[in-house]
């Protein structure tokens, strides 16, 4: 009987999966795997997080192929030489995986192919699985890719997204080794954040039933509103692969109203990220378009911005939200990396290093990408924009709510005072515990003109 390798990576699910649909097309049995990659865990990527929510993940998909009449073959180690050997063990003759954009992913593409191509085995490699467009399927005359969202935006909407596939019924497995899945614990050392969400495909598709059921309508009005958090949540499920984006895409398009046209949209924004980092990969780690600045090193001041303790409220409960729940409000997000990279003038790799220890979906590409738009050395049409957290806290937390929520030393104070707790009186200053701001919000301003020769 021929066999094929369906070879997970961030495509965890059954619902529209390509590379597995793929492996199902074109052999009698299929050996569902997934290799924990000592790579990824050597660079620090695994983080308690992302390491717990995968190995929910990976419990799911086993649960799910096995309802399915399969399993989920785990192998840790390197990933070619590990392949290679399942390859071997079941006769393979294909091994199916989704594209990826990453530097990583590219060469491990290469790497894999060259490996199995001398062992006269074949890779195929499936497009638009963790995206909705594919990368590079959509570029302007004479370049390789889009540097700016909206005529991205316009060419992807008139592009249109693939059709999802069902998921499989019946999968017939091979007869290989099947290991124990791995916990959380074998897979990154240290405790996750103590409101971490469930992983996996069934509470992704539960959370994108109830997103799509009703709050999603609200999405265009409410998706900034910082308290109320109308946002789908469903980030670390796209991360993961949980959830299809094309899945995704047609499920919302087909429910009116401006909410779900505005969701679309941000599905979109997903897309665009990674089809600059496929085709510069470097942007991970270097600026897409410097500006040519010297970041401040205060260790003091950034240390306060990662501990939440800055004295701008809004700032902090941002950083507090990330470090308890994993993640973080989009607007919350932005602030955050505003006031890191425009207020105090640090580095962005600073900020994006902190997140990716946090996220549960820290994404390379979304992450990076998002924090060179903040720093203005990334796609961002105007780089030298600041956003003012008193400004931001007025509109995006006009009552305080946020910040009562998450720094508990102000919840006693009401209204939008909250934002501004220096002008209490000293005496009632002095009983928070809250810090005085680390820094003038006018003197930043000017500092950070100066530091990029913005004419006043």
């Amino acid at each position: 009987m021929s066999v094929s390798i369906a070879l997970f990576t961030s495509d965890l699910r059954l619902h529209d999966n390509p590379s597995l649909h793929g492996a199902l097309g074109s052999a009698d049995q299929v050996v569902p795997l997934f290799v924990v990659d000592h790579a990824i865990r050597d660079t620090g990527f695994r983080v308690p997080n992302r390491a717990a929510f995968l190995a929910d993940c990976l419990a799911d998909l086993d649960a799910r192929l096995r309802r399915s009449g399969a399993r989920l073959a785990v192998r840790t180690g390197e990933v070619t030489e590990q392949v290679r050997a399942v390859a071997a063990e079941a006769g393979a003759r294909e091994v199916h995986i989704a594209a990826g954009v990453s530097g990583y992913a590219q060469r491990r593409e290469e790497r894999l192919r060259g490996a199995l191509e001398i062992d006269g085995r074949v890779l195929v490699v499936h497009d638009a699985v963790v995206t909705a467009v594919a990368p590079g399927a959509l570029t302007p005359t004479g370049k390789d890719h889009y540097a700016v969202f909206t005529p991205y935006f316009r060419r992807w909407a008139q592009h249109g997204v693939r059709e999802p596939l069902p998921a499989p019924r019946r999968i017939s497995g091979a007869p290989v080794r099947y290991d124990a899945l791995p916990s959380a614990a074998s897979l990154a050392d240290g405790a996750p954040s103590p409101e971490l969400p469930e992983g996996g495909e069934t509470a992704g598709r539960r959370l994108l039933d109830r997103w799509l059921d009703g709050p999603v309508e609200g999405y265009a009005d409410g998706h900034d509103d910082m308290p109320g958090d109308l946002t789908s949540r469903l980030s670390p499920y796209l991360h993961f692969g949980c959830l299809s984006a094309a899945e995704l895409v047609h499920r919302t398009a087909a429910v009116d109203g401006e909410g779900a046209e505005s969701f679309v949209r941000q599905l979109a924004w997903r897309d665009f990220h990674h089809q600059v980092l496929a085709a510069r990969p470097a942007a991970a780690h270097r600026d897409y378009r410097t500006k040519g600045d010297r970041w401040h090193a205060e260790t003091d001041e950034i240390d306060a911005w990662r501990a939440g303790r800055t004295g701008y409220p809004i700032v902090d409960a941002a950083m507090r939200q990330l470090r308890h729940e994993g993640w973080m409000h989009n607007r919350a997000r932005l602030l955050a990396a505003s006031f890191l990279t425009k207020t105090l003038y640090a580095d962005w790799r600073v900020g994006a290093a902190h997140f990716l220890e946090l996220l549960v979906d820290g994404d390379v590409a979304n992450n990076q990408l998002n924090w060179q738009w903040a720093a203005g050395t990334g796609t961002d049409t105007r780089p030298n924009r600041v956003l003012n957290p008193l400004t931001q806290a007025k509109r995006f937390d006009p009552d305080g709510s946020y910040v009562r929520r998450w720094v508990p030393e102000l919840a006693g104070i009401p209204g939008g005072a909250v934002h501004r707790p220096w002008r209490l009186p000293a005496a009632e200053r002095a009983a928070l515990e809250y810090p005085e701001p680390i820094v003038d919000l006018d003197e930043a301003a000017a500092r950070f003109r100066q530091a990029r020769g913005i004419d006043d």
